[in-house]
């Protein structure tokens, strides 16, 4: 049996890549590595205007872990085989309590000098290059032909939503990020308005399986 990194599979009118990569695939990778590159020097700039220590912490630990995943990436796509060291998983400091509710607030607007950008803006430009980059590698991953190159961002794809969670948690700590919340009955009448499927009772669930 052949192994996942040197599986070329040769169908009728099929060439064989040595590295095994479709040009979609080749393509998307691009735009992933593109937009991974823009999210490490957007957070280089942002450490220049960064006032919160905290916030300063968020940014080096997760700099450092992108750096990283960033060079596996570009190392499984370049050989088409494993990467010298798998993919890790990012570990958060935020606790998982959110504060619910809505507080008086000035309207936001659109800062008119440069000065102005402070803490809440860096943060929210933070979860958003977390949140693209973690769309990006999801729509890649779907069609990736390679497998290494598709587990690899598969499995950064967790990571990029768990940075993209620290700072949510970060900005509602600090009322950046206010969270609503429906009214008791209205919730509990979303909460309670779909039931579990019936007649499951009679269903193999070996029937679907490969023999």
């Amino acid at each position: 049996m052949q192994t996942a990194g040197t599986n070329n599979m040769m169908g009728s009118g099929s060439i064989a890549s040595p590295v095994n990569h479709g040009a979609h695939e080749v393509l998307d990778v691009h735009e992933v590595l593109s937009g991974t590159l823009g999210a490490l020097n957007s957070y280089l700039m942002f450490e220049q205007q960064i006032k919160d220590p905290e916030l300063m912490d968020i940014l080096n630990r997760q700099r450092q872990f992108i750096t990283d995943q960033y060079n596996v990436l570009v190392e499984c796509f370049k050989t088409g085989q494993d990467p010298s060291h798998p993919t890790t998983s990012y570990m958060m400091n935020q606790s998982n309590d959110v504060i619910y509710g809505l507080k008086p607030s000035q309207p936001t607007k659109p800062n008119q000098q440069a000065s102005e950008i402070g803490d809440k803006c860096i943060s929210s430009l933070m979860l958003s290059c977390m949140k693209t980059t973690a769309s990006s590698m999801t729509m890649t991953a779907g069609e990736a032909t390679n497998p290494i190159v598709r587990r690899v961002l598969q499995d950064s794809i967790p990571n990029y939503l768990e940075m993209a969670y620290e700072i949510f948690l970060y900005q509602n700590k600090h009322k950046y990020y206010q969270v609503p919340q429906l009214k008791e009955q209205d919730m509990q009448q979303m909460i309670n308005a779909y039931a579990p499927a019936n007649g499951t009772q009679g269903m193999n669930p070996q029937s679907n399986m490969i023999q």
